[in-house]
C-alpha cells in the first residue's frame, strides 16, 4: 500500500503517481467556480519523458506518492551510452543512460555533484545544480558600439558544451555563472 497525499496539500516539486506513471508537480491551482464543486488544476511533468500535462482533480481527492528517491552523486566520467556517477558516502558507482539524462547532458562536468532521481530503484533522470560556474570556451569578440539598444547578447559555448547567450563584454576564458533551468547567463565570476 503506497502512501497518499491530498490534492489540497500538493505543492510544486512533489513526486506523485497518476495512472501508474511518475510525475513531478509543477503547479497546483485551487479553483472555486461560482456553481459546483471546487477543484484543483495540477500541472505535471512526466519523470521519464519530460512531457508536461495538466489534470484536474476534485478538491480533496487523494493521489499516490510516487516511489521516488533522490541521491546526490558525483559525475566521474562520460561513456558513449551514458554517464558514470559515484555515491560519495558508499563509493558505489552507477551508470545513468543518455536517454534518461536528456537535455541535462549539456550541463555535465566531471567531478561535479548532481541529484540523481530514482523511480522504483532505477535511475530515471538527473538534476544539475541550479547555478553552475563554467568557463567560456568559444565566443566571438563583442563589437564596440553595439550597446545602443541596452543589454546585447552574443552566443558562447561553455566548457560543458552548452550554448549560452552572454553579454558582449564577456570574453573567452572568463568564468560565468549560468542558470541551468533556462540556460541563461547570470553573472561573471571573479577569480578567487
Amino acid at each position: 500500500m503506497s502512501s497518499q497525499v491530498s490534492t489540497n496539500e500538493i505543492r510544486g516539486g512533489y513526486k506523485v503517481e497518476v495512472e501508474g506513471q511518475p510525475y513531478t508537480v509543477i503547479s497546483n491551482e485551487f479553483v472555486k467556480p461560482g456553481k459546483g464543486q471546487s477543484f484543483n488544476r495540477i500541472k505535471l511533468r512526466h519523470l521519464l519523458s519530460g512531457r508536461t500535462i495538466e489534470k484536474t482533480f476534485k478538491s480533496g481527492d487523494k493521489l499516490d506518492v510516487a516511489d521516488v528517491s533522490e541521491s546526490s552523486m558525483r559525475l566521474l566520467y562520460k561513456e558513449s551510452d551514458g554517464a558514470v556517477f559515484m555515491d560519495e558516502k558508499t563509493y558505489e558507482q552507477m551508470k545513468v543512460m543518455w536517454e534518461n539524462i536528456g537535455d541535462n547532458k549539456q550541463w555535465l562536468l566531471d567531478d561535479h555533484l548532481y541529484d540523481i532521481i530514482f523511480y522504483k530503484g532505477s535511475p530515471v533522470s538527473i538534476e544539475p545544480p541550479i547555478f553552475m560556474e563554467m568557463t567560456v570556451k568559444e565566443t566571438s569578440p563583442g563589437a564596440r558600439g553595439d550597446t545602443a539598444s541596452g543589454r546585447v547578447l552574443k552566443p558562447a559555448i561553455v566548457e560543458s558544451g552548452a550554448e549560452v547567450k552572454i553579454p558582449i563584454f564577456v570574453e573567452e576564458g572568463e568564468t560565468i555563472k549560468v542558470d541551468t533551468r533556462n540556460g541563461e547567463y547570470v553573472s561573471r565570476v571573479t577569480p578567487k
